[in-house]
C-alpha cells in the first residue's frame, strides 16, 4: 500500500509539474497579463479505440473554440514523456477561460455535450484539473 501511495504521489507531482509548465509557457497576446482559469483535461482511451476513433475525438475537441465563444485559449498535445508515469493517459487538452461564469456556460453548452457524446464510446478514463493561473 505504501508503494502504491508513493507511486501515486510521483504521478500527481509529475502531473502538477506539467500543468505548471503549461501555465508558465502560456503567455499569448490575448491572455498576457490577465488572470486565466485553466481547465486541464487528460484522456486515457480504451484499448480497443482505433487511430480513427482517437482522431475523431481530437478533431471534435479542437473544434470547440470555434463554437463556444467563452473559450479564450486552447491547446492540446499527446504525451511524449520518457518517464512512463502517465498511467495510460495519452492526450492533454488545455482550455482557458477568463471567468468561472464562462466555464459554467462551457460545461453544459450543447456543443460541449455533443463532443462528450463523440468521446464517450472511446474513453477509458479522464482526469480534469481546473485552477486559476497566476504569474
Amino acid at each position: 500500500m505504501k508503494k502504491h501511495f508513493t507511486n501515486y504521489r510521483i504521478v500527481l507531482f509529475s502531473f502538477l509539474a506539467i500543468v505548471l509548465a503549461f501555465s508558465i509557457a502560456k503567455a499569448t497576446v490575448e491572455t498576457q497579463g490577465k488572470k486565466m482559469l485553466r481547465h486541464v483535461v487528460l484522456f486515457k482511451f480504451k484499448d480497443g479505440a482505433s487511430a480513427a476513433d482517437v482522431k475523431k475525438v481530437e478533431d471534435a475537441f479542437r473544434g470547440l473554440p470555434a463554437k463556444i465563444k467563452q473559450i479564450k485559449d486552447f491547446e492540446w498535445g499527446t504525451n511524449n514523456s520518457p518517464e512512463n508515469l502517465n498511467q495510460g493517459f495519452t492526450h492533454c487538452f488545455f482550455v482557458s477561460f477568463t471567468s468561472e461564469k464562462d466555464r459554467e456556460i462551457y460545461l453544459p453548452h450543447p456543443d460541449h455535450k455533443a463532443f462528450v457524446e463523440v468521446l464517450k464510446p472511446h474513453l477509458d478514463k479522464a482526469l480534469v484539473v481546473d485552477y486559476w493561473a497566476t504569474k
